[in-house]
């Protein structure tokens, strides 16, 4: 039986600031009389098959498109870039075989292995070229352009606002196996960034044959990671993965494959893990009281923070009184105890705990203030206050919830506790998969969406830089030079040379976000897990990829 863990966040130095995705080579012994048999397109699994639960569709298996946590543990399952992470989070080289490092740490040269596509085609230094110039290419048009900025890589911003042309980026192949990476300034963090699934390779040929249709199905996919996709299409609630027989590093691959099941229900969700339908699912609610000292339940510290953007493009959504009083009306102890009892913590925050350490060697918010706690009577201040500006005594918001289990019941706490505490104040809850919730933000076509941000790396910029004016990633439009010019400098100026002044910067920057109520943060996510007697080597990280199946096995 397996052992009882609780896995928490790495702590890591600012100065070192590692990207972790969001091993055991022992082939599992086979029944006597049979074979293991592998996931194909018939979605029949075998005993060596992961059975592993998700509560919300994947979204993209578009490296450059995905946005969201799910695409991107399965886009990484099938994909590899320049480097993957470790079990503690550290970067370690994947298709790179060396790489040579500038004295100034303005240009890197990789040498990549030997490897292929699974249909055959090599892994090749363009295809980094190609996948990199399309994330950062205005008229793809990706919400994740932005990091290839984070990168530092040479003139990615200015080429996706517009102002410079996509062969501009700093990004050459100079021969079929050689990778030149020049970046605009240094960036300590550089290696650990190429483990994101943004910066995934993408073939270019393959994608162009396959137009409007490519990631749409196991034929218009490639893999080069330790999984190939053989069941999928567009909003699937099964996903089925065989081993890639063609990874370069297929002798540590010790499953045949990984069944992703979309159950939203977590009392379906625990039968069927009951039933053994399941290896991996997810708790929720009382369901963790009800499991916590069973010896396959798992605790999680999560990086996920929850919290509700307000567009401020919408009558009244554009006062700070009244942003502020709803930030205030609402019991985060009571969503975590009572509601998600998942060991999720109230936030009263924009930057996560345990997501980095300072050049004190503390936690950032070991050493931040924290803000917008629960004040009911400072909401209804703010909120007196507001409705005097707006000329008003009542409002009535909409707000954009995904169809998960966990985030109703939120929202509906939600909404009884601010229309107690807020007279005049109307809260109505429109439920959709999380797909559409994120393409409603994305348009801009909602007033409140209760909505969650997991860290790409790690380090508080990865929080606060997606409040400034020209972010892909600013839904609810709210604008502020001052605090545009700090995250700047912080980037690329002489604060960005300078750790404990900008570490200083970083903890000024959220509070802006928090005396403007940016967002209303409700809390930090905790994941309670159930992981069968038998299954090893699974990953779980706070940061990037949640999840690495590579090295799991089933014994």
């Amino acid at each position: 039986m397996k052992k009882k863990r609780i896995l928490a966040m790495s702590m890591i130095l600012a100065a070192v600031m590692m990207v972790t995705a969001c091993g055991n080579t022992d082939t599992p012994a086979e029944t006597p009389g049979s074979t293991p048999e592998t996931p194909g397109a018939s979605g029949e699994v075998g005993d060596n098959v992961l059975k592993v639960q998700f509560n919300v569709e994947v979204a993209s298996m578009d490296p450059q498109i995905a946005t969201d946590g799910t695409s991107f543990e399965v886009i990484s399952a099938v994909t590899e870039g320049l480097y993957s992470v470790d079990a503690d989070g550290s970067a370690i080289p994947a298709m790179v075989d060396t790489v040579e490092k500038s004295e100034d740490g303005l240009t890197y040269t990789f040498k990549l292995k030997d490897a292929k596509w699974s249909n055959g085609t090599p892994v090749t230094a363009q295809d980094f070229v190609f996948a990199w110039k399309r994330l950062v290419d205005p008229e793809v048009a990706s919400e994740y352009a932005f990091i290839m900025g984070v990168a530092g890589v040479k003139n990615a911003d200015a080429i996706s606002a517009g102002e410079m042309a996509v062969d501009e980026l700093g990004v050459k192949a100079e021969d079929e196996k050689t990778l030149v990476v020049e970046l605009d300034f240094p960036v300590p963090y550089f290696e650990s960034l190429m483990s994101f699934p943004s910066f995934l390779p993408m073939n270019e040929e393959f994608f162009t044959s396959k137009g409007d249709s490519y990631g749409t199905s196991p034929e218009t996919l490639l893999a080069n990671g330790p999984f190939k996709v053989t069941a999928y299409e567009p909003a699937a609630t099964t996903i089925t993965l065989e081993k890639n027989a063609d990874y370069w590093d297929a002798d540590a691959v010790a499953l045949e494959g990984i069944q992703y099941q979309v159950i939203k229900d977590s009392q379906q969700t625990m039968l069927s893990y009951q039933n053994g339908d399941l290896d991996v699912a997810t708790l929720s609610g009382e369901q963790v009281e009800q499991f916590m000292n069973d010896p396959e339940f798992v605790n999680v510290v999560a990086g996920y923070l929850w919290y509700v953007s307000p567009n401020q493009l919408v009558k009244g959504l554009e006062n700070v009184n009244i942003r502020t009083a709803m930030a205030l009306a609402f019991d985060k102890t009571a969503i975590a105890d009572n509601i998600l009892k998942d060991g999720s913590i109230p936030a009263d925050f924009a930057v996560p705990s345990l997501l980095a350490t300072g050049p004190d060697g503390k936690d950032f918010r070991e050493t931040s203030d924290t803000y917008l706690a629960t004040d009911k009577t400072k909401a209804a201040e703010f909120w007196n206050a507001g409705l005097k500006e707006l000329g008003v005594t009542e409002l009535t918001y909409t707000m954009l919830v995904e169809d998960t289990e966990a985030s109703i019941n939120v929202a509906q706490f939600l909404q009884t506790e601010w229309q107690t505490a807020l007279p005049g104040l109307t809260v109505e809850l429109q439920t959709m998969p999380k797909k559409n919730r994120v393409e409603r933000m994305q348009a801009g076509d909602y007033e409140l969406v209760l909505t969650r941000w997991g860290p790409d790396y790690a380090d508080p910029m990865t929080y606060l830089d997606m409040w400034t004016s020209d972010s892909s990633n600013n839904y609810g439009s709210w604008s502020n030079a001052e605090y545009d010019a700090l995250i700047e400098d912080a980037k690329k100026g002489d604060l960005a040379l300078d750790l404990e002044a900008r570490w200083e910067a970083l903890k000024d920057a959220e509070k802006m976000v928090m005396d403007e109520a940016v967002i209303l943060p409700v809390y930090q996510k905790g994941d309670a897990v159930m992981v069968r007697s038998g299954v090893e080597g699974i990953e779980f990280h706070s940061v990037g990829i949640n999840r690495v199946f590579k090295n799991a096995k089933k014994n």
